[in-house]
């Protein structure tokens, strides 16, 4: 498989799954705090959306790349 047709392969891969999880989410730790035996700490969830636009376009152009590349790529 050449280059070409394995960038097509994980566009289209890239592009589906953000269509069907839609983003993703982290957990990011934002204060530590300790006294004495006591220790205290924050955690902040982050989501970060994937644009519906983004996963179809995505998966347009990993479909053209396929059309276009050569066989023997």
């Amino acid at each position: 498989m050449g280059p070409i047709r394995l960038i097509a392969v994980v566009l289209i891969i890239v592009g589906t799954l953000g269509l069907a999880y839609g983003g993703f989410s982290y957990t990011k730790n934002t204060h530590e705090m300790s006294v004495g035996p006591i220790d205290v700490s924050l955690h902040e969830k982050k989501t970060i959306p994937f644009p519906v636009w983004a996963g179809v376009g995505a998966i347009l152009v990993g479909g053209a790349l396929l059309l276009v590349a050569k066989p023997n790529s």
